[in-house]
């Protein structure tokens, strides 16, 4: 697939069957992340695997909006960063966040970025904590987002170049 096609594919998906993202599937996706490139390529994230339903219904719990459908994936990737490691912790996820869910758009497999830096629970507790205190990861670490990872229920509409905001777009001269 050309790269400008998977750009138009790409879309975030909430919706899955109950089905299996297989290991090769979850293998690729995972390449892309340990692949994204990082600060003075320093690779301070790791990436945790959910896939127990249980903790994939409390973590779609943590936040007040937005992450509701994560009990319905089939798998997680909680994206931390150590930062211990890098102060970039931030852009080196969201590079690798951005990276897997491209891969995901390309194997077929539905994707959607859940943020959890910056968001407060319906109790205005800190979601990264409490993302933090379920999966039992030391403070250090930080979590600007998990990936919910599952098969598609529906097809997906590609975007056309209807969506594209050119107003966006500023020439300076």
């Amino acid at each position: 697939m050309e790269f400008e096609d998977l750009i138009f594919k790409r879309r975030s998906v909430r919706k899955f069957r109950d089905e299996d993202v297989t290991k090769d599937q979850l293998d690729r996706i995972l390449k892309a992340g340990l692949l994204a490139p990082t600060a003075m390529n320093r690779k301070p994230c790791n990436f945790l695997i959910v896939s127990n339903k249980e903790t994939l219904k409390e973590l779609s719990e943590v936040k007040e909006h937005g992450s509701k459908f994560l009990a319905g994936a089939d798998k997680a990737i909680v994206v931390t960063a150590s930062t211990l490691e890098a102060d970039t912790w931030i852009e080196d996820s969201s590079i690798a966040l951005s990276f897997m869910h491209l891969m995901a758009a390309n194997i077929g497999v539905g994707s959607c970025w859940i943020q959890m830096h910056l968001r407060k629970s319906s109790d205005g507790e800190d979601c990264e904590k409490l993302v933090r205190d379920i999966i039992k990861i030391d403070d250090h670490y930080r979590i600007v987002g998990i990936l919910a990872l599952g098969i598609p229920d529906g097809d997906v509409k590609p975007h056309t170049l209807d969506d594209v905001d050119k107003n966006k777009v500023h020439f300076l001269v």
